[in-house]
């Protein structure tokens, strides 16, 4: 980083697209775009200057795809590099593909909209951003951690006393960046009958369709995009869908999701402080909640309100997180009961 800043390189063949990721990533202090490139060719030869901080990755561009660079450049100089992808349906298997080959994260485009959607856009392609600049191996991470916009407050107030215990458990699962590759190996883990899980992974909206698709068609349990009372079954997980809060609910001994609309929460939409709070009031004791690799401080207190209910935690471990910010915040919280790598938390869950 110079003066503090993090540098980004911005791979794109769109001047358009090239110009507003300009303005947008300029817009925060902590962010300088070092340099712009049309295709990888010309990205090449300013890396060869100056080593950027972070890459935003268009995938098709002429000359040389996306893929085939993020290949290239993983195999001789790894760099954070974060794909900047069109919402079109064949472009999310090859961001999924992207991410598989050493992506840090995906966000979509920015695109024309109304003041609101831009100004979101803007906090989510920074925020990824400066996720990305945190991944780096062997770089210090700051300390210093993103405030909230809101609190889960907006979505759902706190419940003074949570639900009477029924007798099915539920497992909620919050992950941001790194968390598709983390989320991939924990369910390909679990059995078919493992206890219904609900999952918040911070994601552009219709990403999380094809995740779930994706997911599903890699692991013994069935997995799917979350709608508004669907119920939460044994042998199944349940994704909230991008831009959109999912809050547990329950009915009698049913237990059911409801996906919502609202403001951002800890700067995100989805927001695991929300449906960590949702599983505190419905399923109390009955459930268990587990926080994966990204940065910032969303789920850590909705993770401490699901312990004060009696549900257990668990927290994946520094060692095995791309970033370790939302698992340190909610042990720093006192929300945590047991913090553990990646590969021991499918057994944990059991």
């Amino acid at each position: 980083m110079k003066d503090g800043k993090i540098r980004v390189l911005i791979v794109d063949d769109s001047a358009v697209v090239r110009q507003t990721l300009h303005d947008v990533l300029s817009s925060d202090p902590g962010i300088e775009v070092m340099a712009v490139a049309g295709d990888p060719f010309v990205a090449a030869d300013r890396i060869a200057d100056e080593v950027p901080d972070v890459i935003t990755l268009d995938i098709e561009m002429p000359r040389m795809d996306g893929l085939t660079f993020l290949k290239k450049l993983m195999g001789q100089h790894p760099i954070p590099v974060v794909i900047c992808s069109s919402l079109a349906g064949e472009g999310t298997e090859s961001a999924f593909k992207a991410l598989s080959y050493g992506a840090v994260d995906i966000v979509t485009k920015p695109r024309l909209g109304t003041r609101q959607f831009l100004e979101d856009s803007c906090i989510e392609i920074c925020d990824v951003v400066k996720a990305a600049a945190r991944s780096r191996p062997h770089t210090p991470r700051p300390s210093a951690v993103v405030e909230p916009k809101l609190t889960a407050d907006a979505i759902l107030p706190p419940a003074a006393h949570a639900m009477a215990e029924t007798t099915e458990k539920v497992v909620v699962i919050g992950a941001s960046t790194g968390g598709t590759e983390a989320l991939k190996t924990l369910l390909e883990a679990l059995p078919a009958d493992t206890p219904g899980i609900v999952i918040v992974q911070h994601m552009p909206e219709l990403f999380t369709r094809a995740f779930a698709e994706r997911l599903n068609g890699l692991c013994n349990i069935t997995v799917k995009e979350a709608e508004t009372n669907d119920t939460v079954l044994r042998g199944r997980a349940l994704i909230a869908p991008g831009n959109h809060h999912l809050l547990l609910k329950r009915s009698g001994a049913r237990y059911y999701v409801e996906v919502k609309d609202g403001p951002l929460v800890c700067r995100h939409r989805p927001s695991v402080d929300v449906l960590f709070r949702s599983a505190s009031r419905y399923a109390g004791r009955n459930a268990l909640g587990v926080i994966l690799t990204g940065m910032g401080d969303d789920g850590a207190r909705g993770m401490l309100e699901m312990k004060q209910a009696g549900a257990k935690t668990i927290a994946q471990d520094e060692a095995t997180c791309v970033v370790f910010g939302m698992p340190k915040e909610a042990i720093k919280m006192g929300g945590v009961d047991r913090i553990m790598p990646l590969a021991s938390i499918a057994p944990a869950i059991l």
